[in-house]
């Protein structure tokens, strides 16, 4: 059974998850209608991850005993300077959920929660693989500048692996 704190917490990472999902989906959406279709499956299989992470806790604080609650999300932007700062709010937006998945896990500490702690430990390392990922990418479109789009947006899916995570570190 879910501590009531638990419980609360997850249902916040609920929203958050959910956010992602539509968060890149927006950008998704925007980079697809501005001619960037290797960005869009990128962040069109991003969206479909977070997704999946959004229902990992519904399915998880069900199954505790807890009851998941579905919020309003709020609206995601739906226009974006260029590709490289589009980037730059992904990473930033992966540092926030990195940082929300940490307190999860103090909370779970304090709570002397072991289950959640230890369902925890798989959003700890995806989010270390999220970062890595988000910061590769910008990474590579520092390299290749803003006026050489063309060869990143169509090799960007090399940058996922077929798990949808990325690469390992050379």
């Amino acid at each position: 059974m879910l501590k009531k704190k638990v419980e609360d917490i997850c249902n916040r990472q609920v929203e958050r998850e959910g956010y992602s999902f539509i968060l890149y989906l927006a950008m998704a959406s925007w980079a697809e209608v501005n001619g960037f279709a290797g960005v869009a499956g990128w962040l069109y299989a991003q969206a479909e991850e977070e997704k999946l992470h959004m229902l990992k806790f519904i399915k998880y604080i069900n199954e505790r005993g807890g009851k998941a609650v579905l919020p309003a999300f709020k609206k995601p932007p739906v226009d974006f300077k260029n590709v490289q700062e589009m980037f730059k709010e992904v990473l930033k937006h992966e540092e926030f959920v990195t940082a929300s998945i940490n307190e999860i896990v103090a909370l779970t500490l304090q709570e002397k929660d072991f289950n959640t702690h230890n369902f925890l430990q798989w959003f700890v390392l995806e989010q270390v693989e999220e970062e890595a990922s988000a910061r590769a990418i910008l990474d590579k479109l520092n390299l290749v500048g803003k006026n050489n789009m063309y060869q990143f947006d169509r090799d960007i899916m090399s940058l996922r692996t077929p798990a949808g995570n990325a690469p390992a570190a050379q």
